[in-house]
């Protein structure tokens, strides 16, 4: 982590993984993220991937370096506690994301607002119609679905990508959101209300990658090239050990040195003739992708993923290998802490492993190792006292009336 957001500090009431991993975009970057449960861990806290105990590896990843307060929201004196945190006076304080309904009642931003007039609030949507929406049923009404893992089928089947990809680019907006939001009320001395809607960032991004504009204006309907590289050349490849490789191509250089280095010139000149194409232009190697392809595959076929590697270094050939998640801890020194990103921490009530760090690099800081997330109200006492100023007693008060807890272990 590093601490050029020092001073920053984020209430979130959040679940799942956009707003957390926005919580934890900001921890690693120095900033105080508190994340304030249930007393009996929040709705996302046993999702998987978790460990044969049932501990929640996708939790432990998504909220690394936050402080947690286990509170119980529903009461009005725990909503009273919870409204002078997130408005606290100060600078840097009074920020508050939420993925979780908040246009009314004690967590609403014209609520919040009376607490703190300077307030920022971030809060994350689903649909931007108003409503239910999760990354899953965001993608497939984004035509992606029906574009992945098809070849020209009769009816093509839809298939929905793994990588909650929607949700990633939400969290980093969100983030971007706070910070945006914070220069403009130090600039100004105005705090807001922003929304963002996980559907608008799918939209956005389809329509900023052509695919909206390719039906108004060329009124052609996108369909699954498998593998193939679309609009341009690219392939995935069975080495004769097994293994799965894909080159690529994009720029004319590219081409040149795959030619080069394969040794397939003679063939690939046949095909360029006999269909009239120019292999300098993007476009027509697309065009001829599958016959391209045919000698390439051969080539593969013929050599092992080690004896490739060793063909294409230094050279300015375009490739990787394919891995399983395995394979990718157990071989690629940049998932190791060969890597400045990673370090290996222990995690408390899981163990020892390896985990990501910010993959930003400030020149003027140094990085710190990730702090751990924290177990469920770690922070709790911490908080009460630190921040709100509550006495022991006072603590021990909310403790017995069972407002409060932690570390409490996620049953």
């Amino acid at each position: 982590m590093f601490k050029i957001l020092e001073g920053l500090r984020v209430v979130e009431s959040s679940a799942f993984v956009a707003c957390p991993l926005g919580g934890m975009t900001l921890a690693q970057l120095g900033a105080d993220v508190i994340r304030f449960d249930p007393i009996r861990g929040g709705i996302d806290a046993h999702r998987w991937p978790v460990t044969q105990e049932g501990k929640s590896l996708y939790w432990a990843g998504l909220n690394k370096g936050k402080r947690s307060l286990a509170i119980d929201a529903g009461k009005p004196e725990a909503q009273e506690l919870l409204g002078e945190l997130i408005a606290a006076p100060g600078e840097g304080k009074g920020i508050f994301s939420t993925n979780l309904r908040a246009d009314k009642g004690w967590m609403s931003y014209e609520a919040l607002k009376q607490r703190r007039e300077d307030l920022i609030m971030v809060n994350l949507l689903g649909s931007s119609d108003g409503t239910s929406a999760v990354d899953y049923t965001i993608n497939c009404a984004a035509g992606f679905p029906f574009v992945t893992g098809n070849y020209h089928t009769q009816e093509p089947q839809p298939v929905n990508h793994v990588l909650p990809a929607w949700d990633a680019l939400a969290g980093v907006n969100l983030a971007l959101a706070i910070l945006a939001a914070e220069r403009h009320r130090r600039l100004t001395g105005q705090g807001q209300l922003v929304k963002l809607a996980l559907s608008d960032i799918a939209f956005a991004m389809t329509g900023n990658l052509g695919y909206i504009q390719e039906v108004q204006i060329n009124e052609n309907e996108r369909k699954g090239y498998g593998n193939f590289l679309y609009g341009a050349y690219g392939s995935e490849f069975k080495t004769s050990d097994g293994r799965w490789l894909y080159i690529v191509v994009v720029t004319n250089y590219m081409w040149k040195e795959l030619i080069r280095v394969t040794d397939i010139g003679d063939a690939i000149d046949a095909i360029e003739k006999r269909h009239n194409l120019d292999f300098r232009q993007e476009g027509h190697r697309f065009r001829a992708s599958k016959e391209i392809s045919d000698p390439l595959r051969a080539w593969c076929a013929q050599r092992t993923l080690a004896e490739i590697e060793q063909t294409f270094e230094n050279t300015g050939v375009c490739w990787g290998p394919y891995r399983t998640f395995g394979q990718m801890v157990e071989e690629d020194p940049r998932v190791s802490t060969a890597n400045p990103m990673f370090s290996e921490l222990e995690q408390p009530g899981i163990g020892r492993y390896l985990v990501p760090g910010s993959p930003l690099d400030f020149g003027a800081f140094t990085r710190e190792p990730p702090r751990p997330a924290p177990l469920l109200g770690e922070h709790t006492d911490e908080i009460l006292s630190r921040d709100l100023g509550l006495s022991d007693v006072e603590i021990g008060r909310l403790r017995d009336a069972g407002l409060v807890a932690g570390p409490v272990e996620i049953p």
